[in-house]
């Protein structure tokens, strides 16, 4: 006894009375179609049991995937325990969704991203970059591509189209509040630079080398802040989180709170870190803020609900999410990159500062 036969598109043309091309519309053009009709066309494909056009065939046809290469610049686990990262990405997705597009995520490794290879094999329409390291080899195999490039936060890429935070000056407001309240002895959580080895204590000079941009100017704008103080940047520890995880940054606060004359107020380069940092003066029975004030940045909801409260410099990670799903349909579009977009940022005070004693 034969299979039935699976029914086609052309099936669907003839119950219809339409041609093949209407039935395809139907399908991936939906606007050349009034809505009567192709609710017509869907009701006799559901009726027949024709599931659509066969994807490997539509994109043969089209030479469209329409997929996204997503490209981040750590594994899956590492990556996602950034809220930051969390609600960009949702933000990107309920963007372009509606215009049928899926995401195809890309883990990194050890260079700052994914890759190259895995680049060159993906089956996408275009690559967006999410605070990939410079020079991270994945960016060269999306040149070797021809794809189209978004560019989230880093790095700086000719000719991609880029969306970014204002680091320098969210550090710069940072560094300026605890002054203001009267510290001057301070310590640094650092997101990862990609030292060797990876994590533990850096001078300001190989911080400033760190391979993510972000990293260098929110570091800038602490260390340039303080200066202008008449805080030496020798006199300030820097600590590198190889990671973004609270544990990491536990190890990394207990480290700098143990130095014979430790910080009363700490600068970190995330809200995860920051969050860590409470955890490891809580252990240290240190009170938060009394003894040690600590900043955070970026603003997820964590921070809010932390206790005590926490400061930190808020980037409108909703918002640059939105914007970089605009530049991917603007890009799949066959628009030319627009100049580069830097959304501003405000430091929220909360809690977790308060002045020097």
């Amino acid at each position: 006894m034969t299979g039935r036969r699976r029914p086609t598109l052309d099936d669907v043309a003839d119950a219809v009375g339409v041609s093949r091309a209407t039935v395809s519309n139907a399908y991936n053009r939906p606007d050349q179609l009034s809505a009567q009709l192709r609710e017509e066309v869907l009701r006799a494909a559901k009726r027949l049991g024709y599931t659509g056009p066969n994807p490997i065939a539509r994109s043969l046809a089209t030479k469209r995937t329409g997929a996204i290469a997503f490209m981040l610049d750590a594994g899956l686990s590492a990556a996602f325990s950034d809220p930051a990262l969390s609600i960009t990405l949702d933000a990107l997705a309920a963007t372009v969704d509606p215009e049928g597009h899926a995401l195809l995520l890309l883990p990194g490794g050890d260079n700052g991203g994914p890759r190259a290879d895995r680049v060159l094999a993906a089956q996408a329409d275009l690559a967006v970059a999410y605070a990939l390291a410079d020079g991270a080899p994945a960016l060269r195999a999306v040149r070797q591509r021809r794809l189209p490039l978004v560019v989230i936060d880093q790095p700086f890429v000719a000719g991609a189209a880029r969306v970014g935070t204002d680091d320098r000056g969210g550090a710069v407001a940072a560094a300026r509040h605890l002054l203001e309240l009267g510290h001057r002895r301070f310590g640094i959580l650092s997101a990862q630079c990609l030292s060797a080895p990876r994590g533990g204590p850096l001078t300001a000079d190989e911080a400033a080398r760190s391979l993510f941009r972000d990293n260098r100017e929110r570091l800038g704008g602490y260390l340039d802040t303080l200066r202008e103080a008449g805080v030496s940047g020798d006199d300030v520890p820097i600590w590198e989180v190889s990671g973004l995880s609270r544990e990491h940054a536990m190890v990394a606060a207990t480290a700098l709170l143990d130095r014979p004359s430790p910080p009363t107020a700490l600068l970190c380069m995330s809200d995860e870190l920051a969050l860590g940092a409470i955890t490891a003066a809580k252990e240290r029975r240190l009170s938060v803020p009394d003894d040690l004030s600590i900043v955070g940045f970026d603003d997820t909801q964590a921070a809010r609900w932390s206790e005590p409260p926490l400061t930190t410099v808020h980037q409108d990670l909703v918002r640059k999410g939105k914007l970089a799903g605009e530049l991917v349909l603007h890009l799949l579009a066959g628009h030319r990159a627009p100049a580069p977009t830097t959304l501003d940022v405000e430091l929220i005070v909360r809690g977790s500062t308060a002045p020097a004693h």
